[in-house]
């Protein structure tokens, strides 16, 4: 049976969505979409797609809650379904569809750690979002004693779905915006080892069909309580933390 999955969250993705679908199919045998409750009429498409397509399969959620929440209804009913490991990835097109086989074998090679991808990114990039995720970076950092992080906000990863479940379980966080770095941290703190491979990113422009949800108001204070929280958690986790650190030296 099959261990790893593809699982892309999608909220009103447009065209996009079935042009990320078809290429990660390409890819991968295993793709699932979960829905998070879109109202553009983006999944329409890919349900008749994957009426045809073993390999494909839609969840629907019945409104929006988020990244977050998406990813973990997906993870709930791909460990039902005996998976073990999901690839995450973006529904908007920006991530490497084409990467997918070498991310799942470098975590197929390391089933105990997390593959996180490290952008690489093209003159599409705002430079705006590039520089900003510099701050998060450095907080992660912090609240993990550098224990490896290079890139907190990219989605583009190969995850264990009982440590992610498990993370996940504990808190009432990581459902929107948050998910992605938090789950990095988390995971470092559970004593995952986290594994940077490099990742192209593109970011499409409107009239490309490229779709942003991102508020640089509202996601940005999502961020900065977020850091707050994590840096508290790491202050009280930090002997563990120093011992982490220690051991990771010694591989």
């Amino acid at each position: 049976m099959a261990s790893h999955l593809v699982l892309i969250p999608s909220y009103n993705t447009g065209p996009k969505l079935i042009a990320t679908v078809r290429e990660a199919r390409i890819y991968w045998d295993d793709v699932w979409v979960v829905i998070d409750g879109s109202t553009d009429g983006s999944e329409v498409e890919v349900e008749q797609l994957a009426a045809n397509d073993p390999g494909l399969r839609v969840l629907i959620q019945p409104r929006n809650a988020g990244k977050g929440a998406a990813i973990f209804a997906g993870l709930m009913a791909a460990q039902a379904s005996g998976f073990t490991h999901v690839l995450t990835m973006d529904a908007d097109g920006q991530h490497p569809a084409a990467a997918i086989r070498e991310f799942m074998a470098i975590s197929q090679r390391n089933p105990h750690a997390v593959i996180l991808g490290l952008p690489v990114f093209d003159d599409s990039a705002p430079r705006l979002r590039v520089v900003g995720r510099r701050v998060s970076n450095w907080w992660a950092n912090l609240e993990t004693l550098w224990l490896g992080i290079h890139d907190s906000l990219c989605g583009f990863r190969v995850y264990p779905i009982a440590d992610l479940l498990a993370v996940m379980k504990q808190t009432r966080w990581m459902r929107r915006f948050d998910f992605d770095p938090e789950a990095a941290v988390r995971l470092c703190w559970r004593g995952l080892r986290p594994i940077n491979h490099p990742a192209p990113i593109r970011y499409f422009r409107p009239d490309e069909g490229g779709v942003s949800h991102f508020n640089y108001l509202r996601d940005n204070c999502l961020l900065a309580g977020m850091h707050s929280r994590l840096l508290f958690g790491a202050l009280l986790r930090l002997p563990y933390l120093i011992w982490l650190l220690v051991k990771s030296f010694r591989r």
